[in-house]
């Protein structure tokens, strides 16, 4: 720039887009600089909130700012004054955030995570007992900082969390403020870290081996040395749940043990008694399009099962279909009815078999007609047949008088149906 070209006020070069003055970097840096010493001196959350003004002015002022290029910044081309100005000033808010609080809301959040943890984790005896003498320190480290009586049922999961939850609506209803009450939510904080890291270390089912946990459950107790006749031992007991009907024991089994050993022998005792206990867990498999939870739904017979097992109907798999229509059928809801007289038109004469006896199991008389008409004009025997024995099955007079007048049909089969629904 030549002695004739005039200066801006501050000294620097007029900026040729919008005839600003461009400001040096060193400007920023000195602002910085003081606002650092700002940061570092501030003791209070207000004296923060005044840093964090500071550096919002300061970052505004840089966007706004056209920067005078340097001899520095000319030796080094690719650093960027304005990115490195913007970093610093990020920097200084990170140190900010980390000189506030501590705060009541960051322990009542410790707490409430930690009464999670306590009620969705299965602990041992031995875990739960050191969950409790946990919350118990944490218990004094509350009284101590708060000055107030509190305690907690430590017999058991459910009442520990809502011990735990009481005390955190105890400690929100105190309205400790971070400079005044420093110390004390120092003291709940560390308190409540203390017992997060104590469930960490707090022996859970999932710690111990398999036949550990089975053992502790009592799974064994069923077994005494007259009645051990199988082996492996967890075989033995499946068959002695099943003939005394108990259910919990063998769904115990049915999550811990994964062999497929184990995992059939298991299904089949389900399968033998289908206990209502068992929907859930046999649901969950049902999902994976296996034929035996299949059957096993079929056998227990809710209804919730339903609107699953339809979807089923129409793939490729037959097999797991034919399963699929007996099962709605023993299940017996007169909502499958129409989804399973569709199936009536199946390609596969297996499947419009199986959706005829499945709908002389549902027993809806809706299902008369169309399986009169199958009787009338399918061309596969087997179909016919099973036709003639759901409209047996469905009873009514008109269902009866339909499958009469085949006492002469050319299938053996559809002759005795009708042979039965005329009385003879």
């Amino acid at each position: 720039m030549s002695s004739e070209d005039p200066e801006t006020p501050d000294g620097g070069d007029e900026d040729p887009d919008d005839g600003g003055a461009a400001v040096p970097p060193v400007a920023f840096e000195e602002q910085l600089d003081e606002a650092a010493a700002t940061v570092e001196a501030a003791e209070t959350e207000a004296g923060l909130d005044d840093a964090e003004a500071t550096l919002e002015g300061i970052e505004t002022d840089l966007e706004n700012a056209t920067l005078a290029a340097t001899a520095d910044d000319q030796e080094q081309s690719d650093d960027d004054p304005g990115e490195t100005l913007s970093d610093r000033i990020d920097e200084l808010r990170d140190s900010i955030e980390d000189q506030r609080g501590p705060y009541a809301e960051t322990v009542t959040d410790e707490l409430d995570s930690a009464g999670e943890t306590i009620t969705t984790t299965e602990w041992t005896d031995e875990g739960l007992a050191d969950v409790g003498a946990a919350v118990q320190r944490f218990v004094e480290a509350t009284r101590e900082a708060l000055g107030e009586s509190c305690s907690v049922d430590t017999g058991n999961s459910e009442t520990i969390t809502t011990g735990l939850s009481d005390i955190s609506a105890t400690i929100e209803a105190a309205g400790l403020h971070p400079d005044e009450d420093e110390e004390a939510i120092a003291t709940l904080l560390a308190g409540a870290e203390s017992l997060t890291d104590a469930l960490d270390d707090a022996q859970v089912f999932g710690d111990l081996e398999i036949r550990e946990q089975l053992r502790r459950t009592g799974f064994y107790d069923v077994l005494t040395p007259r009645n051990r006749t199988d082996f492996p031992p967890e075989w033995n007991a499946i068959k002695l749940y099943e003939s005394r009907g108990e259910a919990e024991p063998i769904l115990t089994a049915l999550e811990k043990l994964d062999s497929d050993f184990m995992q059939d022998n298991i299904l089949d005792a389900l399968e033998h008694f289908a206990p209502e206990a068992a929907f859930e867990d046999v649901q969950a498999l049902a999902k994976r399009r296996n034929e035996q939870p299949v059957r096993i739904l079929g056998r227990i017979g809710d209804e919730r099962a339903c609107e699953m097992l339809e979807e089923f109907l129409g793939g490729r798999d037959i097999e797991l279909e034919k399963t699929t229509l007996w099962a709605l059928g023993c299940i017996g809801s007169e909502g499958s009815t129409e989804p399973v007289a569709q199936r009536l038109a199946a390609d596969n004469p297996e499947v419009r078999s199986a959706a005829a006896r499945s709908l002389g199991l549902l027993g809806d008389t809706r299902a008369i007609d169309p399986l009169a008409d199958r009787l009338a004009t399918d061309d596969d025997e087997r179909v016919r047949a099973s036709a003639a024995w759901s409209l047996n099955q469905i009873g009514t007079e008109r269902a009866l008088d339909a499958v009469a007048e085949y006492d002469d049909d050319r299938s053996y089969l559809v002759q005795v149906e009708a042979e039965k629904a005329a009385g003879v």
